[in-house]
Formats: structure tokens, C-alpha cells, sequence
């Protein structure tokens, strides 16, 4: 019998993890009784009663296995290494809250059946704000024009991985990986499944505007270098006009020298300009040496506290 482990990523879940877990037991009882199932919680330090509910799942149901992270260790690499930990057939990634439907991995199941080894979900709308689904769309399309592989748009990591492909993510050794980017770069033949992305069970999300910049800056530094040629393309063009605008200036002086001062303030506003782009474009090859850094110190991805219900697999 095949294994489906389906890794569920959690901060302070409390009122989502057991509701989760009854609903993906019914689906595989109902729909997938030929498989069996590997239920993985990584928790990444919660606050709140989500270590407790997956204790008492892990007691309840050996299939449930349970990761305690020592720290926060942040929205990407605590997923990454509980789908390398997996030990299933295929492995499936989806948020604690709900909005990845779990009806889903049927469809993704079902296509896994068909051949293909990565079958992800697309949000075609949200039942989220408005204004953050199109500012995500757009996020999404600067992306796609400037990266140098073809990224997928409103693709947030869902979906179900062949274990072919996990053993392609065990072999990467990156300390800052980007399952979405990973997935378009290095990625088999997929099925794109659309879906609409229902709002949150319950519980307020974690996600907040330094945690979106740090997702979308990890996603240009990995795979565009856009920012460093917009410095390069800038600093070029406002070097050229400045040249321009003091030969103009100094034409001007030498034929109007009584008629046309000069003033102190288009030299500050060219000043406080320059300045400027400069300061901007420091702050993105800064991210850039940021990016890098991370992964010349390779450090963990996470560091454990505790696991539950792994010995069954150190006794196979």
C-alpha cells in the first residue's frame, strides 16, 4: 500500500490542526482508502495550545508525526525540511488555516496517478482582500518578466511532490530555499489544478508586511537579477543627464554670464536626487550580499526540540 505524508506547516494553529487532521482522515477514508497516510505537523514555536492538539493526535493516531522546532525558523525553511523528513510515495505541502482546500488532494492524487510527479494548485480568485489578490497578481507578473526561469503566478507552494522530486530537494543543501522558485527551476512536468482560495478557518494570520517583503526579496535575490542591472541601467542614465545639465549650465553661464545665475538650488535638488537612487540602490545589492551571506554560512534549516512517532521508522 502506498503512503501519501502530507506536511503541515504551524504557528499558533490552535483552533485549525485537529479540524485538519479529522478532515483529511475522512477524505482518505471516503476517497483514498488505498493509500495510507503520514500526517507531518511542523510547528514552528507557537505561543498558543497547537503543540498540546498535535501531542494528543500523535497518542491518538501513530500515523499523525509531529516536529517541535526549537525557534521560529521562519515561512520557508520549516516546511522544506519537514517535506525532505517525509517518507512517503508522494508528498503533499498545505497551510494549517484552511485555504488550501483539503479536497484538493484527490485532484492531486488523482494526476500523481496519471504520471505526473508535481501536481500544484493555482489560485484563479481568493475570498481574501481584493486589493492584496492584485497586488499579488502584479507581484507575480514583475516577477515572471524579470526572473530568469519561468515562474509560476499564484502559486504559493500547495500541492503534491513525487518522491523523485523530494529526493531532488534532499540533495540541494540550500539554507534559504524557495520551494515556488525550486519548483518552476527544477521541477518535473507538473499539473496545474485551479482553485479558489477560501478565507481562513479561524485565527488571525501570522503573515504581515515585513513577512511578505521577506518573501518577495527572497524571490528576486534567488532568481532575477533585475535589481542590480536597474542600478547599473540608473546610475548610467543619471550620470548622463548630469553631464548633460552641466554642459547645458556652463553654455548658459558663458553666454548670459550677468543674465543667468546660477543659484545653489538645482545643485541640492541634484544632490538630494543622486543621493537617493544611490541610498535605494544600496538597499538592494545590500539584500543581494544578504541572500548571499545566508547561504555561505549554511546553518540548519531548523534545529528540533522534539519528534514524535518517528521511532516506527528507525526500527524499519
Amino acid at each position: 500500500m502506498k503512503t501519501i505524508s502530507i506536511v503541515i506547516p504551524c504557528y499558533n494553529e490552535e483552533e485549525n490542526v485537529e479540524a485538519l487532521y479529522l478532515e483529511i482522515k475522512k477524505i482518505f477514508n471516503e476517497f483514498l482508502s488505498s493509500y495510507k497516510y503520514e500526517l507531518i505537523y511542523i510547528d514552528n514555536d507557537s505561543a498558543d495550545r497547537t503543540r498540546d492538539i498535535i501531542r494528543a493526535l500523535c497518542i491518538k493516531d501513530k500515523g499523525v508525526k509531529a516536529i517541535f522546532n526549537a525557534k521560529n525558523f521562519g515561512q520557508f525553511n520549516s516546511p522544506y525540511y519537514a517535506m525532505i523528513n517525509s517518507t512517503g510515495d508522494a508528498t503533499m505541502l498545505m497551510a494549517a488555516d484552511f485555504q488550501d482546500p483539503p479536497e484538493m488532494i484527490v485532484k492531486f492524487v488523482k494526476a500523481w496517478e496519471e504520471g505526473y510527479k508535481i501536481a500544484i494548485g493555482i489560485k484563479s480568485s481568493s475570498k481574501e482582500a481584493a486589493l492584496m489578490y492584485h497586488l499579488r497578481g502584479l507581484y507575480y507578473k514583475l516577477i515572471k518578466k524579470f526572473s530568469d526561469v519561468e515562474q509560476i503566478e499564484h502559486f504559493t507552494g500547495f500541492g503534491l511532490y513525487d518522491k523523485a522530486f523530494i529526493e531532488v530537494l534532499r540533495k540541494l543543501d540550500d539554507p534559504t530555499p524557495f520551494l515556488r522558485g525550486i519548483v518552476a527551476e527544477l521541477g518535473f512536468r507538473r499539473c496545474e489544478i485551479e482553485y479558489e482560495q477560501p478565507k481562513r478557518r479561524a485565527g488571525i494570520t501570522s503573515n504581515n508586511l515585513y513577512r511578505l517583503y521577506d518573501a518577495a526579496m527572497l524571490s528576486v535575490t534567488s532568481y532575477t537579477k533585475f535589481g542590480l542591472r536597474m542600478a547599473t541601467f540608473i546610475g548610467g542614465f543619471c550620470s548622463f543627464m548630469s553631464m548633460l545639465i552641466a554642459i547645458i549650465y556652463l553654455i548658459l553661464k558663458l553666454i548670459y554670464w550677468d543674465r543667468f545665475p546660477a543659484g545653489m538650488a538645482p545643485m541640492l535638488i541634484g544632490m538630494l536626487l543622486l543621493g537617493s537612487i544611490q541610498i535605494f540602490f544600496i538597499g538592494i545589492i545590500g539584500e543581494y550580499v544578504l541572500s548571499i551571506s545566508q547561504r555561505v554560512m549554511k546553518r540548519p534549516l531548523v534545529v528540533e526540540e522534539e519528534r514524535i512517532n518517528w521511532e516506527m521508522d528507525k526500527e524499519v
